[in-house]
């Protein structure tokens, strides 16, 4: 096994454990930020296999992009919640 079979199998690795991670957290605040580890891991690994034009995508979007919708969605679903129940107490 040389140099760069390893460094593939170590961001195979890394892929599945964070990947792992992102299905086993169920907060979605949480969920979120682990999802952009993985979308980060998933950008080294493409790099690793030289397809940087892949790698930068997936840093984009994987990474900043959809945790941060998923953040603002979260921050919205539960705000709408505190209105609600402020309006139903009256």
């Amino acid at each position: 096994m040389n140099g760069d079979d390893l460094l593939i199998a170590v961001c195979l690795t890394l892929v599945a454990v964070s990947a792992t991670a992102a299905v086993a957290v169920r907060e979605p605040a949480r969920q979120a930020l682990v999802l952009a580890v993985l979308g980060l891991t998933l950008a080294a690994l493409f790099t690793v296999l030289q397809a940087p034009d892949v790698a930068l995508s997936q840093l984009a979007v994987g990474s900043v992009l959809t945790p941060l919708l998923i953040l603002l969605s979260v921050r919205k679903v539960r705000r709408r919640g505190r209105v609600d129940d402020k309006e139903a107490g009256r």
